[in-house]
Parts: C-alpha cells; sequence; structure tokens
C-alpha cells in the first residue's frame, strides 16, 4: 500500500516522538501552538533536540524536543494561562 508523505509524517513511531515531524499545530484541548522561537506569551525552556534542527524550522509545531520527556509530543500554547499541553498525534501504523 502507498502512503504519502503527509501520512508518513503526521504520526510519531515512539511514544516519546522525539523523531516526530508533523504539522500538526494545536493541543489535545484545541489551543493553538506558540512558536518554538517565541517568548511570548511563554519563555520556552532550554531545549533544544528537534528534529528539525531549529526552533524556527520547528515552527509552532507540536515537538518533543527534551530527550528526558517520555509521555508523547507537545508544545507551549498560546494561552497566557496554560503554559503546555500535550498534542494528540497517533502512533504510525495504529
Amino acid at each position: 500500500m502507498f502512503v504519502s508523505r503527509t501520512e508518513e509524517t503526521d504520526c510519531k513511531y515512539t511514544v516519546a516522538g522525539h523523531e516526530y515531524m508533523g504539522t500538526r499545530s494545536v493541543t489535545v484541548n484545541g489551543r493553538q501552538c506558540q512558536s518554538w522561537s517565541a517568548n511570548s506569551p511563554h519563555a520556552p525552556g532550554p531545549f533544544n533536540a528537534f528534529p528539525d534542527e531549529s526552533r524556527e524550522a520547528a515552527s509552532n509545531y507540536c515537538r518533543n524536543p527534551d530527550p528526558g520527556f517520555t509521555t508523547g509530543v507537545w508544545c507551549y500554547t498560546m494561552d497566557p494561562g496554560v503554559r503546555w499541553e500535550h498534542c494528540d498525534v497517533p502512533t504510525c501504523g495504529k
């Protein structure tokens, strides 16, 4: 079966999702993700392990740039009252 590039990248291969390079930019609760290179509304942490190779390239997409975080992809949110949330990214092949 042919799998398109979009289908391939819109899922994660591991639970932690460190390799995820899809374009989802909304959290599990429907909040828009903040750009990884922005400092507002939330100052980002010191994470630099982006599969895209930079904060700028990661745009505002759901990612897991923290090597010690193992429960999935996430992002800082544009909601000033909610610093970060997980993103609902399925596991590839399921």
